[in-house]
């Protein structure tokens, strides 16, 4: 039987945008049992939010107060982020935590901020997504240790070696996000390491999920996550049952507070076990 781990999903809007704040919610989440902490990567988001912190310096942070748990942006919607400076972002902060970072993907979305049009990044979908597999292929490249050579439709990366590499090998782990119903995220996130499925309804949904992941994932045995965010209270054996194997406890970013935070942590992980679909952290 294979455990259901429970990692803290936050966003990181006015009380926690202070990294040292978060930092410590981290290091109570490791004390309590959690198995990883996740944030959102946004510019900004909709009012009543009025502040928003950067993710990858309070993941920096998260990492040098804590010594086991998994932590990392959840999700980064990499067409907006040059692939090259992700590459150095990713390796520096799997080093600095001893391997325990995993890479969150996904297109970004306009829809709750407007942060894409009011910083004049690309709108449509489908070209957001060919940017995002584009950088995918330029971070497995770099990760590697070996010299990228890269001249695609979107970057260029002409004979630079991305060293040092990081911790985990082949590299970091990418997990991909994706809506139900939606074919390319799944062909994308059966490429990688895992798979969050966004706006799930009930556990017959990632049934399915599971079933064409596995389908597109053929004979690779190596371990696989699919990550489900549910409020805290809810029940995640149903979905562990379908498949998950991990719960992302997830708070609305309008109201979310550090005593919020610290309560649902107190609280404890999951205590469930399932034979899941696979048992890799990551």
């Amino acid at each position: 039987m294979t455990p259901l781990r429970s990692a803290l999903w936050l966003p990181l809007f006015d009380e926690l945008c202070d990294p040292a704040a978060v930092a410590r919610l981290a290091a109570e989440a490791e004390e309590a049992g959690w198995h990883g902490v996740f944030v959102w990567d946004h510019l900004r988001w909709r009012a009543p939010v009025r502040q928003a912190a950067d993710p990858w310096i309070t993941l920096a942070a998260i990492a040098t107060a804590t010594e086991h748990l998994r932590f990392g942006p959840m999700v980064t919607a990499l067409a907006r982020r040059r692939p090259t400076k992700v590459a150095r972002e990713t390796a520096t902060l799997d080093r600095l935590g001893g391997g325990r970072l995993t890479l969150g993907v996904g297109l970004g979305s306009d829809r709750f901020a407007g942060e894409l049009s009011a910083t004049g990044e690309e709108l449509d979908d489908r070209r957001r997504g060919r940017m995002l597999d584009e950088s995918l292929e330029i971070l497995t490249a770099a990760w590697s240790g070996r010299p990228v050579h890269h001249h695609g439709s979107h970057y260029t990366v002409d004979d630079i070696t991305f060293l040092p590499r990081p911790v985990q090998r082949p590299g970091v782990p990418v997990w991909a996000a994706g809506l139900p119903g939606n074919v390319r995220p799944l062909r994308r996130a059966a490429r990688h390491d895992g798979f969050v499925p966004v706006n799930l309804e009930h556990p017959d949904q990632l049934a399915g999920i599971v079933t064409t992941l596995t389908g597109l994932r053929g004979s690779r045995t190596t371990p696989y996550d699919i990550a489900v965010p549910l409020p805290p209270g809810s029940d995640p054996a149903p979905y562990a049952e379908a498949g998950a194997t991990w719960w992302l406890a997830e708070f609305a970013p309008e109201t979310v507070s550090v005593d919020q935070v610290r309560g649902v942590l107190r609280d404890g992980p999951v205590a469930f076990d399932t034979k899941g679909s696979g048992d890799g952290d990551g």
